[in-house]
């Protein structure tokens, strides 16, 4: 049994990764800023000492394993540039100086898979394929600013001998926004008819809890893992949400040429009010009308992720949305 030191338990993967410890009997030092349902009810100790905080920080992390430095954002609203580089950057420098205080040398960044280049079913992307942001993510915008705090936090952790992990796309239990499991939720709840024409490599919650714990255990300091198990068109991942759901799959497919206009709309609509309409923005639509197909095989391989069958995945999801009100 060990002692992890976690940050990002109130959020959807940090809650699965907290209790994937303790379901091992791991001890959990959980940092939070305020506790919410994520950590209702859970055997941990919490800490609401700053991420950015270095000493109160080490001195939370005394008698630690290893650290898991899950707490992350997106935010393209007016404002989140700044809040996405404070906890993806400033606590990640702040977090490995307490680690290294605390004599702890067992340290993994959750990154995202916006890092690892993208492919075909046929050529999927792994660790190793290289992005263009410029031409994905755009030259400004919240969606660049989000690459661009994340490639920094792993920079960081690589450099003090860390290990980053990279989820794609999780679906599963606590996803109390919800977030990645929105997609979910509206096709359970009507008939949505039209699907975009993009995809995604998707990955069942528990897995990628899985995958952090193993990449603080046996990761290669220096090494990246992309966590993602099933590449799927949204209209296939849709059409398995419908059968589950006892719904109505889609069956018409908007073409990039709608998400590009919604999005150039968008960008225009944010000029008027940013926090309204934020995350419309261009290059955030145009990735609905993307294959972004990315392997796991080096986290399958590595750290013996396992790969839970998609539809088993969505009816988990589904059991615990409808379980606290989001499906009726």
């Amino acid at each position: 049994m060990s002692r992890i030191y976690l940050t990002g338990a109130t959020g959807f993967v940090g809650a699965n990764v907290a209790r994937y410890l303790l379901a091992r009997g791991d001890t959990v030092v959980c940092a939070v800023r305020k506790p919410n349902l994520c950590v209702e009810g859970l055997d941990v100790q919490l800490v609401t000492t700053p991420l950015t905080d270095v000493e109160g920080s080490a001195r939370a992390m005394e008698g630690c394993d290893g650290v898991l430095h899950v707490a992350g954002t997106f935010d393209p609203g007016p404002g989140g540039d700044k809040a996405m580089w404070s906890l993806h950057v400033d606590a990640t420098v702040a977090l490995l100086a307490a680690a290294k205080k605390a004599g702890i040398s067992r340290f993994v960044t959750c990154s995202s898979s916006v890092t690892v280049g993208f492919g075909s079913l046929a050529d999927p992307g792994d660790e190793n394929r290289p992005v263009d942001p410029d031409a994905i993510y755009g030259k400004t915008g919240s969606l660049r600013a989000y690459y661009e705090s994340k490639l920094e936090s792993e920079r960081l952790t690589f450099a003090a001998g860390g290990v980053v992990v990279n989820p794609d796309y999780v679906l599963g239990a606590w996803d109390v926004k919800p977030t990645s499991g929105s997609l979910l939720v509206a096709v359970s709840k009507r008939w949505v008819p039209v699907y975009p024409s993009g995809g995604k490599c998707f990955i069942d919650a528990e897995d990628c809890a899985v995958g952090h714990v193993a990449a603080l255990e046996r990761g290669v300091p220096g090494r990246r893992y992309l966590l993602g198990n099933w590449n799927l068109s949204y209209r296939e991942f849709m059409a398995s949400c419908a059968r589950v759901a006892g719904t109505r799959g889609p069956v018409l497919p908007v073409p990039r040429a709608a998400f590009v206009a919604a999005g150039l709309a968008g960008s225009l609509l944010q000029r008027v009010d940013a926090h309204r309409f934020a995350g419309l923005e261009r290059h955030v639509l145009a990735a609905m009308a993307q294959h972004r197909y990315r392997t796991g095989k080096r986290s399958w391989d590595e750290l013996g992720v396992p790969r839970t069958p998609m539809e088993a995945t969505i009816e988990k999801a589904l059991r615990w949305f409808r379980d606290h009100g989001h499906v009726c």
